[in-house]
């Protein structure tokens, strides 16, 4: 019994000494000038999103701050590919599944299934929709060492409600809490923290700023 008592005495007071010796020691750094070297090449694009850094924060833990633009909506997006096409048909349903949504559903909803989300607007801006439901939608699964996002669901919601971000706004979107972008008259550029737990590889750095 004594024996007993002496192993679980020594366990609880190396326990945190273990769990303390797992977690990071240093800070991390992410300048102004990587972030809009990353955003300098998306501005080209309609839409783009990409994280700067995964950030090991401890216990398995990660914090990636992404950088992101996207484009008005009110120019009509070229068709998607026929391959892009078959390979979300492909893609296994999520959400809700309806024969009829609902007036007023609004597309490119998006959840994620374990990844908090952080939007600071710092140009442009627009007309958010938040909360709802997802229907119809497809899984999405892909995740690569460096995002931008783990495993999530995608699709139309219902029972969203709009709001509007201008730069210095924040929005805070918890996992799998439904976003999107219903209108962006001329374009809106933010970065996002995005707090996760065995999403991302840590230690990840974007390609366009890993080279110095």
């Amino acid at each position: 019994m004594k024996n007993t008592l002496k192993v679980l005495l020594m366990a609880s007071v190396l326990a945190p000494a273990v769990a303390y010796a797992a977690n990071p020691t240093t800070a991390t750094l992410i300048t102004k000038e990587e972030i809009a070297k990353i955003s300098a090449t998306e501005q080209p694009q309609r839409t783009r999103d990409e994280n700067s850094k995964v950030v090991d924060i401890g216990d398995g833990y990660s914090m990636e701050l992404g950088v992101i633009h996207r484009g008005s909506t009110r120019t009509p997006a070229p068709p998607a590919p026929a391959a892009n096409a078959a390979a979300a048909a492909e893609r296994a349903p999520c959400g809700r599944i309806m024969a009829t949504v609902p007036a007023g559903a609004e597309k490119g909803a998006l959840t994620h299934d374990g990844q908090t989300e952080g939007y600071y607007i710092v140009s442009g801006g627009g007309t958010a929709f938040i909360d709802g439901y997802v229907v119809n939608g497809r899984k999405s699964t892909a995740n690569p060492d460096g995002g931008p996002n783990g495993p999530g669901c995608g699709g139309m919601s219902v029972g969203s409600h709009r709001i509007n971000l201008k730069v210095g706004d924040v929005l805070i979107v918890p996992p799998r809490v439904v976003h999107g972008w219903a209108d962006i008259p001329d374009h809106v550029d933010y970065l996002s923290f995005r707090p996760s737990h065995g999403v991302m590889k840590n230690g990840w750095v974007n390609p366009t700023i890993a080279a110095k």
